[in-house]
């Protein structure tokens, strides 16, 4: 009977060594950042945040165990965990195809969606509520940041807030920006005239290819993987 080939054996073991430690490090600084209010406070990190942190804690979980089952699968020979981590690095697979087809078939109802939210922000913007008061205040320093006004229609979305609100330079160009195409003169002075909604658009688009090539990387790793995984699982089965 054949043997197990020990090349594919330890690679089999250092790939997923890194795989696990990679998730022992994305979980352990998702944790830290979750539970941490210094950490919060540093990486200013807010409420609205904490679903993404929680997602990278799934995800660092999920990588942790999968390399886990990699590893001591492959060094110890175990059928039942090369098993396993063939079933997990599939599903993830699967989900990820998945994913990408919805995305692409709904992506008419995603925009959609998108249009609504910054709708709803809008009239946030509106408001004179307390939490919408905390909302104007980080949305003015994303303004600055990004050289926006407003979020479809310019200074319009702030309604009488942009005048009630003047006091706090809504919208308002610095010195060395105002004789640029950045800035137009609107009741009595220079405010950003691009919209923020179309930042917010542009940054998806723009990253929207680097999502896609990480992952299409991710689908090469994962095949090799799988490859891997179930040629050693059928070594062991024949030895």
């Amino acid at each position: 009977m054949a043997g197990v080939s020990g090349c594919m054996k330890y690679s089999m073991f250092i790939f997923n060594f890194l795989f696990w430690v990679c998730g022992l490090v994305i979980l352990g600084v998702s944790v830290w950042i979750r539970v941490s209010k210094d950490a919060q406070q540093e990486l200013d990190i807010d409420a609205s945040l904490f679903a993404g942190v929680d997602l990278l804690i799934a995800v660092g979980s999920i990588i942790t165990v999968l390399g886990f089952l990699g590893c001591c699968g492959a060094i110890k020979e175990s059928r039942c965990m090369l098993l396993l981590f063939f079933i997990g690095l599939l599903l993830i697979l699967i989900l990820q195809i998945t994913g990408g087809v919805l995305g692409a078939v709904y992506r008419s109802q995603i925009e959609t969606s998108l249009n609504k939210t910054l709708l709803e922000k809008v009239n946030e913007l509106q408001s004179s509520t307390g939490d919408a008061k905390v909302f104007q205040e980080k949305f003015q320093k994303f303004e600055k940041m990004n050289h926006c006004c407003g979020l479809l229609n310019g200074p319009a979305d702030w309604g009488n807030n942009f005048q009630v609100l003047g006091g706090n330079k809504i919208c308002e160009c610095e010195l060395e920006d105002r004789e640029s195409d950045l800035c137009i003169y609107f009741k009595g002075k220079y405010i950003f005239k691009k919209p923020c909604g179309d930042v917010i658009i542009e940054f998806l688009e723009d990253h929207l290819l680097i999502i896609t090539g990480i992952a299409f990387g991710l689908a090469v790793i994962e095949i090799l993987g799988l490859g891997f995984s179930m040629s050693l699982y059928c070594q062991i089965q024949r030895k």
